[in-house]
C-alpha cells in the first residue's frame, strides 16, 4: 500500500505544487502568464490525455511492470525539470513527467484491486488511494510553499527523485507482480484512436490557454476550439470499430460509469481550476511570498489530510454516493465564498471557504473513486482506472485553462472580475456533480444489476 501510494502521491503533487513555484518561475525564466498556464497546464494535458491508452497496457503486460516504467519516467522527468535552463526545456519535461504519471496512475489502481478481491477491503483500499489524492492536492501548495521560500522553485521537481527512487525500491521488494494476458490474446493497441483523444484534449486545453493573450476571436483559437469536438468525435467513432478498445463500450453502458466520469470532470475543474487563480491572488495580487501562500492554504491542506481517511471508511460503510454528495454541496459553499473576494478583503473571513473547500473536497475524491470502479467489471478495471483518471485530469487542464483566461488581465479590477466568475463556475460544476452522484447512487445501481441479470 505504501509503495503503491506514494507514487500516486507525488503524481497528484505535481499537479499542485507547481501552482505556488508559478511566479517564482516566471521570475526566473522570464515566462509570461501563457507559459506558466503551460508548465501547469502541460503535465496534466499529457496525463489525461494518455491515460486511456496506458489503462489498457497494464492489462496487456502486467500492471507491476507498467507501473514501475511510468514511476522511473516520472523520476527522471522530475530531475530534468529541476535542471531546465530554459522555458521551453522545463514544459517539455513536464510533458514527460505527465507521461510517466499517465503510465503509473492506472496500474496503480489495478493493483490495489487485485491485491484486496474482497469488496469491503477493496473499498477501503480504494478509499485510501483516492484519499491520498485530497492530501496530495491540499499539501502541494503548502509543501511548494515552504521549498520556494526556503531554497528555490526548482527544489518542487527535486524532491520527487528521492522519493521516486523509494517507490521503486518498495514496489520491486514488496509488490506482488500480476500475471498478464499470454502474448497470443493480447489485442493490438488502438494507436489511431489514441492520437486523435490525444489530439481533442490538446485542442481543447490549447485554445482556452491562448484566448486569455490572443482573445477568443483570434484564428489560432478559434481553430483549437473547432478542432478539439471534431478530434474527439473522431475519437469515438473509431473506438467503435476498434478490435480492442481503449474505452471498452461495456464502461459506457447503462449510467453508473458515465456518471462517475462526469463527477470526475467536474470535480477537478473546479477544484484545480481556482486553486490556481487563489495562488495568483495571493502572490501577484496580494503581494504575498510563496511561504505566505502556502501556510495560508494550510487550513484546507490539513482539513483534507484529516478528513481522507475518514471519507474512505464511511464509503466503505454506507456506499460512495452519501459521501461524494454531501462532499461536493460542501465544496460548492466554499467555492461560492471565493465570488466576494476583493484586494483588501481580510484573511480571516477566508478560512470558512477554504475550509469548506478542503472538506468538501476531501470527502469527494475517495468516494468518486470507489463509485468508478465499482461500476466497472473486474476484466476491464485497467481501462476503466485510466478512464476516470482521464476524466480528472481533463478537468483540471480545462479548469486551468478557462479560469486562468477569463482572470488573464493584469489589471486588478479584470483579474476580481474574472476570479468572481470563475467562482461561480466552480461552484456550479459541484453542485452539478452532486446532482449525478445523487441519480447514479442505489437506485442506478439496481437498475443496472437487473438489466444485467435479464441479459441473454
Amino acid at each position: 500500500m505504501l509503495a503503491i501510494c506514494l507514487g500516486y502521491f507525488l503524481v497528484i503533487l505535481d499537479v499542485t505544487v507547481v501552482n505556488v513555484a508559478a511566479p517564482r518561475i516566471g521570475a526566473g525564466l522570464a515566462a509570461g502568464q501563457g507559459a506558466l498556464q503551460w508548465i501547469v497546464d502541460g503535465y496534466t494535458l499529457v496525463f489525461a490525455g494518455l491515460l486511456l491508452f496506458c489503462g489498457g497496457l497494464g492489462d496487456r503486460l502486467g500492471h507491476r511492470r507498467v507501473f514501475l516504467a511510468g514511476l522511473g519516467l516520472f523520476t527522471v522527468a522530475s530531475a530534468g525539470c529541476a535542471l531546465a535552463p530554459t522555458v521551453a526545456v522545463l514544459v517539455g519535461a513536464r510533458l514527460a513527467q505527465g507521461a510517466g504519471a499517465a503510465t503509473m496512475v492506472p496500474a496503480s489502481l489495478a493493483l490495489l484491486g487485485a491485491l484486496h478481491p474482497e469488496p469491503a477491503a477493496r473499498a477501503r483500499a480504494f478509499g485510501v488511494w483516492g484519499g491520498i489524492a485530497g492530501v496530495a492536492a491540499a499539501a502541494g501548495p503548502v509543501l511548494g510553499g515552504v521549498l520556494v521560500w526556503g531554497v528555490g522553485w526548482r527544489t518542487v521537481f527535486l524532491v520527487n527523485v528521492p522519493l521516486g527512487a523509494l517507490a521503486v525500491w518498495l514496489t520491486i521488494r514488496h509488490v506482488p507482480a500480476t500475471r498478464p494476458r499470454p502474448r497470443g490474446e493480447r489485442p493490438p493497441l488502438d494507436l489511431a484512436a489514441q492520437l486523435t483523444g490525444v489530439i481533442a484534449v490538446a485542442a481543447l486545453t490549447a485554445g482556452l490557454n491562448e484566448a486569455g493573450g490572443r482573445g477568443w476571436t483570434d484564428p489560432l483559437v478559434l481553430g483549437a476550439l473547432a478542432a478539439a469536438p471534431l478530434a474527439g468525435t473522431l475519437f469515438l467513432w473509431l473506438e467503435r470499430r476498434a478490435a480492442a478498445p481503449a474505452l471498452p463500450p461495456r464502461l459506457l453502458t447503462g449510467f453508473r460509469f458515465p456518471a462517475a466520469l462526469a463527477v470526475g470532470v467536474l470535480l477537478n475543474l473546479g477544484f484545480y481550476g481556482l486553486l490556481f487563480l487563489t495562488t495568483l491572488y495571493f502572490q501577484r495580487h496580494r503581494g504575498w511570498d510563496p511561504l505566505s501562500t502556502g501556510l495560508a492554504l494550510l487550513p484546507m491542506g490539513a482539513l483534507v489530510a484529516v478528513a481522507s481517511p475518514l471519507s474512505g471508511r464511511v464509503a466503505a460503510r454506507v456506499g460512495p454516493h452519501v459521501p461524494a454528495v454531501a462532499g461536493l454541496l460542501t465544496g460548492a459553499v466554499g467555492l461560492l465564498g471565493w465570488a466576494a473576494v476583493g484586494p483588501h478583503t481580510p484573511y480571516a473571513l477566508l478560512v470558512v471557504p477554504l475550509l469548506l473547500v478542503g472538506l468538501g473536497t476531501s470527502f469527494t475524491m475517495p468516494s468518486a473513486t470507489i463509485a468508478a470502479m465499482e461500476a466497472a467489471p473486474h476484466e476491464v478495471r485497467g481501462a476503466a482506472s485510466g478512464a476516470f483518471n482521464a476524466a480528472r485530469q481533463l478537468g483540471s487542464a480545462i479548469g486551468v485553462a478557462l479560469f486562468g483566461t477569463l482572470a488573464a488581465a493584469s489589471a486588478s479590477s479584470a483579474f476580481y472580475a474574472g476570479m468572481r466568475r470563475s467562482a461561480v463556475i466552480a461552484a456550479g460544476c459541484f453542485l452539478g456533480g452532486a446532482l449525478l452522484a445523487a441519480v447514479s447512487g442505489p437506485a442506478a445501481r439496481a437498475v443496472s444489476n437487473a438489466s444485467a441479470t435479464e441479459a441473454p
